[in-house]
């Protein structure tokens, strides 16, 4: 499908693509000017693709036109159409070939989330939701080896291959994985933690947030520790990470269930006398650390 787009609005181009009915995995090359590139610029169309559930590929520039590939993304090809159970998120699931810290919009932020709590002086770090391992690895990056191995690391997730799998992956005498049911955290003997990080995890259907949390808190939560919640807006399709969280009974991009957790999280934190930030595009990072 080739669509000519040359020198039209903003308000233009989105009716147009909201007209164009692209089946999964097929494309859409729009031709625009050069000018019209320098005038919108590259991002508003990257934005543009994750609108409609589309990639943009490589553009290629012809004369003094420029031709933009869009490619749709297959909706149905995500974990969250998957069927609910301890594998959702196992090694033979659609989540487990993502690997969310490779995305820019992620990683920044998570870094930065991590630099505001001052990970260098944390020395027991609990990860709930841990899968492969992989907000672990950020964390190793960020230090020094004598850093590294002075702290102890435990992850703990439902999914026993991807325990499995971590436990190979990220083999070190100070870290700990464990297959376990976050409802049941009591059942474990964890002690407490200078650090608690959980991304995407607590708002799971079969989790009680709000409870949760406090349990979390109040049980797991070294005196001055801190704490980092990563609250997915977006969704997965094909792989693609795409902008936007889905609530149920929504055709679209609709954050109150998420704003409502944070807004919890922020005011029962702030109350115990912590600092909180909230941050982030693609995950909202709440980060909280004690008021010296």
């Amino acid at each position: 499908m080739n669509v000519d787009l040359k020198q039209k609005t903003s308000k233009e181009i989105l009716d147009t693509f909201a007209k164009l009915h692209v089946k999964d995995g097929e494309s859409v090359e729009v031709e625009v000017l050069e000018s019209d590139i320098e005038r919108i610029g590259y991002k508003a169309f990257v934005d543009l693709a994750q609108i409609f559930f589309m990639k943009l590929l490589t553009p290629i520039t012809k004369d003094e036109s420029v031709i933009l590939k869009f490619e749709k993304l297959n909706e149905n090809s995500s974990f969250h159409k998957a069927q609910k159970s301890s594998e959702k998120y196992g090694v033979e699931s659609e989540f487990f070939t993502i690997d969310k810290t490779a995305q820019f919009s992620f990683l920044y932020y998570y870094e930065k989330a991590l630099e505001f709590i001052n990970i260098d002086s944390k020395k027991r770090i609990l990860n709930l939701g841990v899968n492969k391992g992989d907000e672990f690895k950020v964390i190793k990056n960020m230090l020094t080896c004598k850093e590294f191995e002075t702290k102890e690391f435990v992850g703990i997730d439902y999914s026993q291959t991807a325990i499995d799998y971590a436990r190979d992956d990220f083999a070190f005498d100070n870290v700990e994985f464990t297959c376990h049911d976050i409802n049941r955290l009591e059942e474990l003997d964890l002690g407490r933690f200078d650090l608690i990080v959980s991304i995407g995890t607590l708002q799971s259907s079969n989790i009680n947030f709000n409870e949760t949390f406090m349990k979390i808190y109040q049980n797991h939560l070294e005196k001055g520790g801190a704490i980092i919640l990563g609250f997915p807006n977006c969704r997965w399709a094909d792989s693609e990470m795409v902008y936007g969280a889905k609530a149920p009974n929504y055709s679209f991009n609709e954050m109150s269930l998420v704003l409502k957790d944070i807004h919890f999280c922020k005011k029962y934190l702030q109350q115990k006398k912590y600092r909180v930030t909230v941050t982030g595009k693609d995950y909202l990072f709440l980060t909280a650390r004690k008021i010296a």
